[in-house]
């Protein structure tokens, strides 16, 4: 029979230190990703989450392309409003440019102009990447 080390039973020893708890943990929103976190981290989150809790700022006024601004009636009878923002005018626009099926079969980047497109775009053809300067005109200023 062969001997034990002296490191074997030191190892299995009842009298040996038992590991240390693992460190607390944090959980990211909805992800499962865990990141450990020391003590000293954990007062200063409960610190930011009182003062985040209190002074929970108002929701920004759209700015900028988000701004609803007035538009033109030529524009207004596509898009069904006398005041929208350019990102939805824009989706908009492409919506009633699928809906009547106006783009070109052989070349999807070219979109063919009804009649209501011809008094916006001024044009018989338009290219894909026209369309947003094409807009820009149609944009009241606020005074």
């Amino acid at each position: 029979m062969a001997a034990l080390s002296p490191l074997c039973l030191c190892l299995s020893s009842p009298f040996s230190p038992s590991p240390p708890p693992p460190p607390p943990s944090v959980t990211i929103s909805s992800t499962s990703i865990r990141f450990p976190i020391r003590r000293c981290q954990l007062s200063l989150l409960s610190v930011r989450a009182a003062v985040s809790a209190k002074d929970t700022p108002a929701p920004r006024q759209p700015r900028g392309i988000m701004k609803p601004t007035p538009i033109t009636p030529e524009l207004q009878v596509i898009v069904g409003v006398p005041e929208i923002s350019r990102t939805q005018a824009l989706k908009l626009v492409w919506a009633y440019i699928k809906q009547h099926d106006l783009q070109d079969p052989n070349n999807k980047k070219i979109i063919l102009c009804d009649e209501k497109l011809k008094k916006i775009f001024g044009k018989e053809q338009v290219g894909l990447l026209e369309v947003t300067k094409l807009l820009n005109p149609h944009f009241k200023k606020k005074e």
